[in-house]
């Protein structure tokens, strides 16, 4: 199962999200991560495993910030990567998505958006897409 938390306001959003993707840990899943917006950048940290993991990347990167959003991902469809896991971002760094459950008309949208010169990202979970 999934799990999504995010964070608007004044204090450290890292701290937060971790904080509730903990909460989320008994849902089970093989992918963390996490986006914090920060003097107007964006900083995405994704791992595939634990929580845990994603604290210790933490530890070496990621800026400080008050907004953010953070995700906790079960693959659907082949192995899990990086490349799956939440958040994903467009190709300017500037938005970062999460989403939770089954994109049914994710191949109406992923062609509509490859029409338009974008390129998906996303390997094996076929049923999730992001494209830039």
């Amino acid at each position: 199962m999934c799990g999504i938390i995010g964070y608007v306001g004044f204090k450290d959003a890292r701290s937060i999200l971790i904080s509730g993707l903990k909460r989320l840990e008994y849902r089970g899943y093989d992918s963390a991560g996490m986006a914090v917006l920060s003097s107007g950048r964006l900083s995405v940290i994704k791992t595939v495993g634990k929580v845990k993991k994603l604290v210790k990347l933490l530890g070496r990167s990621g800026s400080p910030g008050t907004i953010g959003i953070a995700h906790t991902c079960w693959a659907t469809h082949g192995e899990p990567s990086t490349v799956n896991a939440h958040p994903h971002v467009d190709s300017h760094n500037k938005i970062a998505l999460v989403h939770n459950g089954i994109i049914e008309n994710y191949q109406t949208l992923r062609n509509f958006l490859k029409r338009r010169g974008a390129t998906c990202k996303t390997d094996t979970d076929i049923r999730k897409f992001w494209c830039i």
